[in-house]
């Protein structure tokens, strides 16, 4: 049996659509939304609405840690505009391609930046959404838990520590626990890049303890100081950027 795992598409529809190619299945741990690349400023909702420059500047400032700033910039720009409806209009259009690129069968939880609301529109009868559930596959049983915790950044779906950790209790035992964020570990949760931690659920890692899965699949940390990790007996793996690399990861048993 072998499995794809993908994570922060990010826009990536056309290695999406390829993702699935010599599985029996595809996981997807979220982030299907591009927001801001913050490799290239042009690409993206933020720089669509506002241009390139302001990009830049957000992403500087973001880089910075000088959120309060980031916050303003951003309340200036959209200032007169409907900002829901020109967000959810552009979300709309992602989902459309990127939903459409997903093989059948695919097993995908929401990213932080994801809008939970949207998905039953978009996905159709080959996509199975989980969030705080559980399914098996060629007889492991996997355990997704969506989402991510509060943050200064404010994204979409980032919801309480209380409410994350119920979500993770409700899964039991689990051969392969699935996340988009990673557990809290500093090596796990620390980018290089930007150079600074993120946020990684403590939960998770209390569950790696408690229930040791074989495995801990996560995302959201795009260059992580460390991809691996062994605890106990749970291999815990970032399973890549995908809308900069474009391959998946592959699980065999």
């Amino acid at each position: 049996m072998r499995v794809h795992v993908v994570s922060d598409v990010h826009g990536n529809a056309r290695d999406l659509r390829v993702a699935g190619e010599g599985a029996d299945a595809l996981l997807c741990l979220g982030d299907l939304v591009l927001f801001l690349d913050y490799a290239d400023h042009s690409r993206g909702i933020f720089p669509d609405l506002f241009g390139a420059e302001n990009a830049t500047r957000l992403v500087e400032l973001r880089t910075a840690r000088r959120f309060e700033e980031a916050r303003a910039l951003g309340a200036r720009l959209w200032e007169g505009l409907d900002r829901s409806a020109a967000i959810e209009s552009a979300v709309r259009k992602q989902y459309a391609e990127l939903f459409a690129a997903f093989p059948a069968p695919t097993y995908a939880t929401y990213g932080n930046v994801d809008i939970p609301g949207l998905w039953p529109e978009y996905a159709g009868p080959g996509v199975t959404v989980l969030d705080g559930e559980r399914v098996e596959i060629g007889g492991l049983v996997f355990g997704f838990v969506g989402g991510g915790l509060r943050s200064p950044m404010r994204t979409p779906y980032e919801i309480s520590d209380e409410e994350y950790a119920a979500k993770v209790e409700a899964l039991g035992e689990v051969d392969v626990l699935c996340s988009h964020i990673p557990p809290e570990v500093p090596e796990l949760c620390y980018d290089v890049v930007p150079r600074r931690f993120e946020r990684g659920s403590r939960a998770l890692l209390d569950a790696i303890h408690r229930v040791r899965p074989r495995y801990a699949l996560f995302g959201h940390v795009h260059q992580p100081l460390a991809r691996r990790m062994r605890i106990g007996r749970t291999e815990c793996v970032n399973v890549g950027h995908f809308a900069s690399t474009g391959r998946p990861w592959a699980l065999e048993w």
